[in-house]
């Protein structure tokens, strides 16, 4: 049999074109994900930046460290500890200590980033006065790169200043440099401190101080700004490059399985020719076993070496999309191929195993059909998974829904439940085809002509057909939909909370990081007919399970202001009893029951026990906790909520409100503004990754519909042939051949969009048990593209080789043989 099957592969040779083009396709599509994420694991070492030239650093505390039974957890702190005086004392002692301060700055005309510092940390760097000098004054200052030259004065939120110097610009930042005391003025709290003396020294002087660390040596780095960001980056990127590895390779494995199973349905009158000419059952199984081994060793191969080529392209673009770091390279790792290799093998055997054992059952006289016409498209098998498929969709979810509502709305998890229905929708898919079919061209079939009658009747003859055509726009329409959809719903949602929660007639924020300065503070609070509500970032830290170390982000408020100015979603309690001996905490919360006590540590790592004043619900995991301004030592001020007293009028009290922040440069919202500046948006490296993973399933999908448009169309010539000779003219048989096109483009997008919808139905009910109700958001502008990207590439492909097949007599075309 096996020269049968090379003779087979002559003379079908599109059909095992398309069939290779596709799984190569996948294949390579698998490499590239699979050297990514191998290239995402380690990050080069960083050397320091800021400090290369720093004998030693001394850092505060700046990570809560608790014991548990299975080792030490750690977390960072939401307000770092400074260096403590008395160590500060016993370093001065030693040598020359310097006090590290940063501190964000907006200046016009200046990169967005820019960044104040005291001019006495400038040499640590080092920096170098290119030209100018240093600055004595407070109004004086040294700026990197060459943005603004000496003598220009330049306004920022931190006041005008005069620029007297120049530095080289760095790439790690583009720097500020104050006075020292203009610098403590504006940045009170230091953290770090460079000391010049021995390093031994320096650590016998901390020895005995709880979190605080002496840096040498490349450990430095740990003293400059987001030193973690190397694997804050690694996390990201494998977030995103698992996400779209998952994603890559179930559209791979789907399409190419569809398309090898819908290669061997093509051939039924061809296997009962073979019956008939003796050839057994088993011989039939194993000649296509042998084809697709064939098929998939060769295409596996191709696709690996697409791979090879597309990976570094892909790093490429991520790293210019700022996506990934400078420093990201793809690697020498070696699985990928091997597993990209052995999946694409894999796939294509098990694509046409249950096709081959329906090739096995071919009846001899099913040669002798002429009409192609799918019967008992549902085998058991078929039936059995769709349906378990289905069920297991719909039971996962109801005990969701009743155990851990919360759970749906991770994106782990709307990530990966539109795999299983997109799987079960399209095994159940035949049983629908026929009556979908009929439904959507029912209004074309009524019209004058045989054209819409005969596009319906096609259509629903070849069930097998149009499912196969099909799966690649319900894939891609569903993701599409998924993905996009449920980021969207949940932005909605997280919206709704902020508009629910806010009563503040007006909302004050801050210019810097740094918060309000008391002086504003006391001058808004003075505004008349404003009730003030002054609150604070920090973070809330609770063990839980007695290994699990969590933290919370917590505002501070004072109880009074905040019930006039919020509306809390309290469940139980009531938010008025908030003092310094009590917290506000969620249902999320291990411990949430009113007046029971919980062990906690505060944002600056001191350890209390509170007791719970109120619980509020989950909602969408924003809904933190409260404690008093005295449980979040060190968080300054950067929000402040108004209400209006009984009988205010707004306008006046907007005007001393913007009087009172005029000189620190605050911003003064109405509610309204309010809610449309903080709409949540989704994180930029998921948003680019759904993006990259819908392009990527857009791709791909459509030139597998490209394939499998072709594949059907050849194998229609007689079909075609047979219109002809009735009298239909060759632009009424393209027609034809274009409408059926966009029929099942059509039928695979209302299938695509019931998955979506069933899907975000699913997060729209977690939402509503979580007491957050919201619309659901589809993205009707991406999904539009989709289909029609998706119509435009299934017309070409099935009317560009029907007009070639009909260049030949119509006469020679229906004496063709399959």
């Amino acid at each position: 049999m096996l020269s049968v099957a090379l003779r087979t592969l002559r003379t079908r040779w599109i059909t095992f074109v398309g069939s290779f083009v596709a799984l190569s396709l996948g294949v390579a599509l698998i490499a590239v994900m699979g050297l990514a994420l191998a290239s995402s694991l380690d990050a080069p070492d960083r050397k320091p930046e800021r400090f290369a030239a720093a004998p030693v650093v001394v850092k505060g505390a700046d990570s809560l460290r608790v014991s548990t039974p299975i080792g030490e957890r750690v977390q960072k702190l939401a307000q770092p500890r400074a260096v403590p005086a008395g160590v500060l004392a016993r370093l001065k002692k030693l040598g020359t200590v310097v006090q590290d301060r940063s501190f964000a700055v907006r200046a016009e005309g200046g990169p967005g980033d820019l960044v104040g510092h005291p001019w006495s940390t400038a040499r640590f760097a080092p920096y170098e006065i290119d030209g100018g000098r240093a600055p004595r004054a407070a109004d004086e200052v040294v700026v990197s790169g060459d943005w603004a030259r000496p003598g220009e004065r330049v306004r920022t939120d931190r006041g005008t200043v005069r620029v007297v110097g120049n530095v080289a610009a760095r790439g790690f930042e583009y720097a500020v440099f104050y006075t020292d005391a203009r610098a403590a003025r504006l940045a009170p709290v230091s953290t770090q401190s460079v000391v010049d003396a021995d390093a031994a020294a320096v650590r016998a002087a901390v020895r005995g101080s709880d979190g605080v660390r002496v840096l040498t040596g490349d450990g430095r780095r740990y003293a400059d700004a987001d030193p973690d960001r190397d694997s804050e980056a690694l996390t990201a990127m494998n977030a995103m490059f698992g996400t779209a590895g998952g994603v890559t390779t179930f559209v791979s494995v789907f399409v190419v399985a569809s398309t090898f199973a819908f290669s061997v349905a093509q051939r039924r009158r061809e296997f009962g020719l073979l019956r008939t000419a003796g050839a057994t059952p088993g011989q039939i199984r194993r000649m296509v076993f042998a084809e697709a081994f064939l098929v998939g060793v060769l295409a596996s191969a191709a696709g690996c070496v697409l791979g090879a080529y597309g990976a570094p392209r892909l790093a490429t673009w991520v790293v210019d999309g700022g996506l990934a770091p400078s420093w990201f390279r793809i690697g020498a790792a070696t699985w990928p191929y091997y597993t990209a290799f052995a999946t694409g093998l894999v796939v294509a055997l098990c694509g046409v195993v249950a096709a081959s054992w329906r090739a096995g059952r071919t009846g001899p006289t099913q040669a002798l059909r002429e009409a192609s016409v799918d019967n008992r498209t549902m085998t058991w098998g078929r039936w059995l998974f769709g349906a378990g498929l289905l069920l297991t969709a719909v039971v996962t979810l109801a005990m969701a829904l009743f155990s851990d509502p919360g759970d749906l709305l991770h994106r782990k998890t709307y990530v990966s439940r539109p795999m299983l229905l997109i799987t079960a929708v399209a095994l159940l898919a035949p049983v629908v085809v026929r009556p979908l079919t009929r439904l959507l061209a029912w209004l074309p079939a009524q019209l004058p002509g045989a054209g819409g009658m005969l596009v319906r009747e096609n259509a629903a003859a070849g069930v097998r057909r149009t499912a196969a055509i099909a799966a690649p726009v319900l894939v891609t329409v569903a993701l599409a939909g998924s993905l996009l959809g449920a980021t969207a719903t949940l932005n909605e949602a997280k919206a709704t909370e902020t508009r629910e929660q806010t009563t503040a007639a007006f909302v004050v924020t801050p210019a810097g990081d740094t918060g309000f300065d008391p002086a504003t503070l006391r001058k808004l609070r003075e505004v008349p007919g404003a009730e003030v509500s002054a609150t604070s970032s920090s973070a809330v830290y609770v063990l839980e399970d007695g290994v699990a170390l969590n933290r919370d982000e917590a505002r501070a408020a004072t109880p009074g202001p905040l019930t006039a100015t919020t509306r809390l979603p309290i469940a139980a309690g009531k938010a008025s009893d908030l003092d310094d001996g009590s917290i506000i905490v969620n249902e999320e919360w291990q411990q949430h029951t009113v007046g029971q006590r919980v062990r906690v540590w505060l944002g600056d790592g001191t350890e209390k026990t509170l007791r719970i004043a109120a619980v509020m619900t989950a909602g969408t995991g924003n809904n933190g906790v409260y404690v008093t301004p005295r449980n979040a030592p060190g968080a300054p001020v950067d929000r402040v909520d108004v209400a209006l007293a009984n009988g205010a009028d707004a306008h006046d009290v907007a005007a001393g409100l913007r009087a009172a922040v005029h000189a620190s440069g605050g911003q003064v919202l109405t509610r309204a503004q309010w809610v449309r500046a903080s709409y949540p948006e989704t994180n930029r490296t998921t948003r680019m990754g759904f993006l990259l993973v819908l392009g990527i399933a857009l791709l791909y999908t459509g030139i597998s519909l490209a394939n499998t448009m072709v594949m059907a169309t050849s194998d229609r010539v007689r079909d075609l042939a047979v219109l002809r000779l009735a009298g239909a003219t060759r632009w009424q048989v393209l027609r034809l051949v274009g409408a059926e096109a966009l029929m099942v483009v059509a039928v695979g997008a209302v299938l695509g969009l019931v998955v979506a919808a069933l899907n975000l139905a699913g997060m729209w009910s977690a939402l509503g048990v979580l007491s957050v109700w919201t619309t659901i958001e589809l993205p009707w502008t991406a999904i539009g593209v989709a289909v029609g990207a998706c119509a435009l590439l299934a017309a070409v492909s099935s009317v560009a080789p029907a007009s070639l097949a009909l260049r030949r007599r119509a006469v020679e075309l229906a004496g063709v043989r399959e």
